[in-house]
């Protein structure tokens, strides 16, 4: 097992992420805990320590003791974690004279035939994606330069015969070409079993369940969507029949998404579902409400007033679960409450009542997207159903900005329902990781059939990407763009004018709120 101390990055999960996908089980600590004296220190076979806002050179920053040194199992360090390792044991660091941001060129400048270079620089040169403002300035006893940039020296350091590395760039995220195989370098270093299986995973999640819920009933609130589902067939391998879905059609879905629901839950999975009709209830709550945080917040409350209530009517019930992944909870906080910054918050993570009369259970928190389709598929889901792209809890209301009208929402649903059906005729939908429509709370003057007209816009959205932390929008041929806007113009009435978003994550996000 590697162990991850987390420093407050905002891609530290990722780090989490490609360490599993080399198969290795690995786990994520908060620097402020008691880390030398806990289970995991003592099962851990490496370490990580991940980035961070901070600097090291600051009083107070975030550190860890200096006896982590003496446990004699390999270390990386990353970004701040390789500041905060020089810095440690000797080094020193200074405020860089230029800041280096995104993609960075670097070079080896050293013969050093360290196991963490393996297969790499193959060219003397490698391109990484560099965030930060300070850089070492001064190595400490041991440690030799293994690459450097043009802007800054020990971009790459390390110390062979103590097993301690340090890199400035992020190996962690898909910008920098080859850092998965600088991860699977300092692994086989740590000479760890790939065994982190799909498999396993499974396993260890229904056992977990189990353990936790024991005899207890449940609530699972069913979006319908892959998250939600893979959580209600997991409770459902560990405690059967002691398990209801809440399904909430909340008026805000997607077309004959409430039929679809239905029919997969009850006669395909044959899982107890309870269906409440509540478009009224969540329109005449959003009435008038335009601000997206607003929006987030009520929606959350509402589904729990709803789960709530049919909770009662179950026979004790304890627990209510949710299909909450882990870019849900980076976006709205720190995954420990630590100094990440907040981008966006998600109904079911920071919206929930501080006296919730159940307690909440999220058995996916820790993982993404690609790792729950795989335990999907450890579940026996169907393909067509895995991958099915994301789709907010919230639903439509987070892609229509301003206030929430029966209306917009109608034609925002066949404007979508249109885009989805296109995706499909061209066999674009799987080469996408997500594509959506948000409908704009402005019209535009248009002319049809010689007539004026004045209609809303609408924007088409896609987006491809490997974990939903950053993506890249998708790019169609004009022929494509030209056959999608034409029906929808001319298809959905009160719609006049189609566009399409270019813009990746960061700097915006997937969703338009």
């Amino acid at each position: 097992m590697i162990l991850i101390i987390d420093f407050g990055s905002q891609v530290t999960q990722l780090i989490a992420r490609r360490i599993r996908e080399l198969s290795v089980y690995c786990e994520i600590i908060p620097w402020d805990a008691d880390i030398l004296n806990t289970k995991s220190i003592s099962e851990a076979k490496a370490l990580v320590l991940s980035g961070g806002p901070d600097s090291t050179m600051v009083k107070k920053s975030p550190t860890v003791s200096k006896r982590i040194f003496d446990l004699n199992i390999p270390i990386l360090g990353i970004c701040y974690g390789h500041q905060l390792i020089c810095k440690l044991l000797g080094g020193k660091i200074s405020k860089s004279k230029k800041r280096e941001f995104g993609k960075t060129i670097i070079r080896r400048n050293s013969k050093d035939q360290s196991l963490l270079l393996k297969d790499l620089f193959k060219n003397n040169i490698e391109e990484v994606w560099m965030s930060h403002g300070d850089a070492v300035t001064e190595l400490p006893e041991g440690f030799v330069e293994l690459a450097s940039s043009d802007t800054s020296s020990f971009s790459i350091i390390g110390d062979a015969a103590r097993k301690v590395f340090g890199v400035q760039f992020h190996p962690e995220v898909f910008h920098t070409v080859n850092g998965k195989k600088f991860l699977e370098n300092f692994v086989d270093i740590a000479n760890i079993k790939r065994n982190w299986t799909p498999v396993k995973i499974t396993e260890s999640l229904i056992e977990k369940l189990k353990n936790e819920i024991g005899d207890e009933r449940v609530i699972c609130g069913l979006s319908g969507g892959v998250d939600s589902t893979v959580t209600a067939l997991l409770l459902h391998r560990a405690i059967k029949n002691n398990l209801t879905c809440i399904f909430v059609d909340n008026g805000l879905l997607r077309k004959q998404e409430a039929n679809q629901i239905e029919f997969l839950f009850k006669k395909h999975f044959k899982i107890k579902l309870k269906t409440v009709k509540a478009k009224n209830l969540f329109l005449q709550n959003l009435k008038g409400v335009s601000d997206p945080e607003k929006k987030r917040k009520i929606i959350g409350k509402l589904f729990i007033k709803i789960f709530e209530k049919e909770a009662k009517k179950q026979k004790k019930v304890s627990f209510l679960a949710q299909g909450t992944l882990y870019p849900d909870v980076i976006e709205s906080t720190s995954v420990h409450g630590k100094a990440a910054a907040t981008i966006k918050s998600h109904h079911n993570v920071g919206g929930l009542p501080k006296k919730m009369k159940l307690k909440l259970i999220e058995p996916l928190k820790t993982l993404f997207k690609d790792e729950v389709r795989k335990i999907g598929a450890e579940l026996k889901l169907d393909n067509s159903f895995l991958n099915r792209h994301p789709f907010p809890g919230p639903g439509l209301a987070i892609r229509c900005p301003g206030e929430i009208t029966d209306k917009k929402i109608s034609l925002l649903r066949e404007a979508d329902h249109i885009f989805i059906d296109q995706l499909k005729k061209h066999q674009l939908y799987d080469d996408v990781w997500q594509a959506l429509v948000i409908l704009l709370p402005v019209k535009s003057v248009g002319v049809m059939g010689d007539a004026r007209t004045h209609e809303y816009s609408c924007v088409l959205r896609a987006v491809n990407s490997s974990d939903g932390m950053t993506a890249d929008f998708s790019y169609f041929n004009k022929e494509f763009l030209e056959e999608t806007s034409n029906k929808i113009i001319n298809e959905v009435r009160g719609i006049n004018r189609v566009l399409f978003d270019i813009t990746s994550k960061p700097p915006g996000t997937i969703e338009w709120e």
